[in-house]
């Protein structure tokens, strides 16, 4: 067999070496690992394919969008809660989507406009528990343009349902509130 006069394309049909009269139609590529190889596959035939991670874990890259949601949720509440320390008993928590309460109707969607729909919502506290303070993600993120815009809407929606909860203004819960940034 001679090596020089072995196909670099894939095979396909009989192949002859002239020079010494061998048929390589039955010659293994010796680049490509065999079908019962254990050895998972990087790449796919083109050379392409799984090449890994396109940045280390720790990169904001690779953090979902409900995650960096969450972390503005927490920035703001840590903001508040140097000045406001009774804010260490209160939840608060992330929902996709306003939904209704418990024993509350379904919103007829032909009446819901855009403007009504939560963008937070205070829970107040039931017997023996903490009060709650919900963030919905995606009419935020359906309003705020950018990572800074999205960060100062949490921020005043946090700001406002903390507000609510303690019973007083917006401006003594936060006295840059309203500010331009």
């Amino acid at each position: 067999m001679c090596p020089e006069h072995v196909p670099k394309a894939p095979l396909s049909g009989l192949r002859h070496c002239p020079e010494s009269g061998a048929d390589l139609s039955s010659v293994a590529r010796v680049d490509r690992p065999a079908a019962s190889d254990s050895r998972p596959r990087r790449r796919d035939r083109h050379g392409r394919g799984l090449r890994g991670p396109l940045a280390p874990p720790q990169v904001p890259i690779t953090l979902s969008r409900s995650e960096i949601f969450d972390d503005l949720v927490r920035e703001s509440v840590e903001r508040l809660e140097r000045r406001w320390p009774q804010l260490s008993e209160v939840e608060f928590a992330v929902q996709d989507v306003p939904g209704p309460l418990p024993g509350e109707p379904e919103p007829d969607l032909d009446d819901v406009r855009a403007d009504d729909v939560l963008l937070g919502r205070l829970l107040p506290a039931p017997k023996g528990g903490s009060a709650r303070i919900v963030i919905y993600r995606r009419p935020v993120e359906s309003r705020a343009k950018g990572r800074d815009e999205r960060a100062a809407l949490v921020h005043e929606i946090v700001v406002e349902q903390v507000a609510e909860l303690l019973g007083v203004d917006p401006e003594s819960v936060d006295p840059r509130f309203g500010e331009e940034d």
